[in-house]
């Protein structure tokens, strides 16, 4: 019965159209009414208590790092490099884009912002070269979603906090998974493009590449300062974000000198409202998270779940697919923090590592901005393309198929993610 009233007053909210924060207290209250122990003060009190956590404060700062990597000129840069590296090999632009949103993600950690600066700088370009432009647009945004595996992560951060896993061993165990799914979209874009008859640009001269690995290298050298700080114990993963957003900040005044104090106030505008949304949603979730543990609802998921319990294996193709068929309706922050009470005391009971489901998990949610009917990064993609939906859902389908192998791989070889992760500790 707890169950019902939880996912019926979910699911009612959501289809009278009630935003997801909302809804989330909406069915948080509904159980307490439920139960008998409704009271406004309490529910105030997980609000508040829900945003008020140090390794939360990484994501604004990561997300102000996205923005002004995006508007002072990094984005561009590592673009260019990666132009002057790959772009003359046939289908050339598409290996740009892999290898840019594999730069880019290990910057900035959210895979909308990386979408849209690769969506502004390349889509023109490969639609301008004769690339047809649903599966140009669909590449650009199965390669945006590489942000929210490889560190830093927002994904990862949010995870972290809801089911108390060291965010430091999320950050090292997500950067192979993160280069897995960047060489299945290679393999994809070979396959779809050996027979287009495509004029790739010339070959860059070597001085031409040393010059745009010059430019580009401060904005390479970051990955490295976050990682070796991460791995080495220099920082946290918060001190990480502000160290990534002080970088950037900068890079792109001092360095590049294409920001100015009159741009930088949109910039700090538009990241504090993106910060604002997502802080919301995990302040909402911790009411819902609460009743569900007072519920005693993961004790029944497990009891539903107890003939699985045997077989890790099993139990976690069975929780990948729970959780796509999730990510088509959801946006990524609220099915972490919606599924992650949940699932985590399953994930114990059967013995899997709580890092190892961490990484599958994001992998599968980073996945679910890229599933229609509610792809936040289509919509992205869409919006700053000019290309409809249908077009973008189109070119996507194969890159998408080729991830969710990647990722079903994954749960068959759980070594492919902890081997990697294990010597990155």
């Amino acid at each position: 019965m707890t169950i019902v009233i939880f996912l019926g007053s979910l699911l009612a909210a959501m289809a009278l159209g009630v935003p997801i924060a909302f809804s989330l207290l909406l069915c948080g209250a509904a159980l307490m009414w439920q139960m008998n122990m409704f009271d406004a003060q309490i529910l105030a009190q997980n609000v508040i208590e829900g945003a008020n956590s140090f390794p939360l404060l990484a994501v604004p700062f990561f997300m102000l790092a996205g923005e002004i990597m995006n508007a002072g000129g990094l984005s561009r840069r590592i673009v260019n490099f990666a132009m002057a590296l790959v772009g003359h090999i046939k289908g050339g632009l598409g290996y740009v884009t892999i290898v840019a949103a594999v730069i880019m993600a290990s910057l900035s950690g959210s895979a909308v912002a990386d979408a849209a600066a690769l969506t502004a700088l390349l889509l023109p370009m490969m639609v301008a070269a004769g690339h047809d432009k649903a599966r140009s647009a669909g590449l650009i945004a199965s390669a945006g979603i590489i942000a929210p595996i490889i560190p830093p992560s927002i994904g990862f951060v949010i995870f972290g906090v809801a089911a108390n896993v060291s965010i430091s061993k999320l950050f090292m165990a997500g950067i192979f998974p993160g280069v897995w799914l960047a060489l299945s979209l290679v393999a994809t874009w070979w396959w779809l493009v050996r027979r287009e008859v495509v004029v790739p640009p010339p070959r860059k001269s070597l001085s031409e590449v040393v010059e745009a690995l010059r430019l580009a290298t401060w904005a390479l050298v970051l990955p490295f300062i976050i990682i070796f700080g991460l791995k080495f114990g220099v920082f946290t993963p918060t001190e990480a974000a502000v160290v990534a957003a002080v970088y950037s900040l900068f890079v792109s005044t001092v360095i590049y000198r294409e920001l100015n104090l009159k741009k930088l106030v949109p910039l700090f505008m538009a990241a504090a409202k993106t910060s604002a949304v997502v802080m919301f949603l995990v302040a909402a979730a911790m009411v819902s998270a609460w009743m569900i543990t007072v519920a005693n609802l993961p004790a029944q998921v497990v009891e539903l779940l107890q003939p699985l319990l045997d077989s890790p294996r099993l139990l976690m193709l069975a929780i990948m697919i729970l959780t796509m068929v999730v990510g088509t309706a959801l946006d990524m922050t609220p099915t972490i923090l919606l599924l992650t009470p949940v699932l985590m005391p399953v994930v114990k009971a059967a013995g899997i590592d709580p890092v190892y489901f961490g990484v599958l998990f994001i992998i599968n949610n980073a996945i679910g901005l890229i599933t229609p009917p509610v792809g936040t990064v289509l919509n992205a993609v869409a919006g700053v393309g000019k290309v409809s939906m249908d077009e973008v859902t189109r070119g996507v389908i194969p890159f998408m198929i080729a991830q969710f192998a990647i990722m079903f791989l994954m749960v068959a070889f759980p070594q492919l993610v902890m081997v990697p992760a294990r010597w990155f500790y």
